[in-house]
């Protein structure tokens, strides 16, 4: 936990889109892979550095990195990197705390399968009461739930993340 204002992580430059000068060549991640890189520099505070000629992005590559709702985790106040809080397998859970409460939730799987999960420890993720999830990818709310009782359903493909801003309801 190293990152604040002032101190960030820099695990190096965001490997989307036609990448290389010399000889560019699409990025060798899959989509799954890149939305799970992308994520994950978002969730460690890292600077968003791309390593892609700017004129060569494609749709995909462009609606990535232009994804509000992902940049604003990227990018919140309060300045603190995320903590990987619970390992299940090959699934590990990443959770950063944000300025105005809420809690950005990677479920991220580095695994060669799928994985489908019913969660229920949100006690782990330092998550209590009624909340509000909302997918950062899909740009849409997808549950309410009280954590005392409710289960959330997860999802996440090989190599991939569902990414999660979950709020407390006033």
């Amino acid at each position: 936990p190293y990152a604040k204002p002032g101190n960030w992580n820099d695990p190096d430059m965001l490997v989307l889109g036609t990448v290389g000068w010399g000889n560019p060549h699409p990025s060798k991640l899959k989509p799954d892979e890149q939305y799970l890189h992308f994520s994950l520099w978002s969730l460690f505070s890292a600077p968003l550095l791309i390593g892609c000629d700017m004129e060569k992005l494609d749709a995909f590559t462009l609606n990535l990195l232009t994804n509000d709702e992902v940049i604003a985790i990227n990018q919140d106040a309060l300045g603190k990197q995320a903590t990987s809080l619970q390992t299940i397998g090959d699934l590990r859970i990443y959770v950063k705390e944000l300025e105005d409460g809420s809690r950005a939730v990677g479920f991220c799987n580095f695994g060669q399968e799928k994985l489908k999960l019913s969660y229920t420890d949100f006690k782990k993720l330092g998550i209590s009461g009624k909340q509000k999830v909302r997918d950062l990818w899909r740009q849409k709310d997808i549950a309410s739930l009280n954590t005392e009782k409710d289960a959330l359903s997860v999802e996440v493909p090989v190599h991939g993340v569902v990414l999660y801003k979950v709020s407390p309801v006033k």
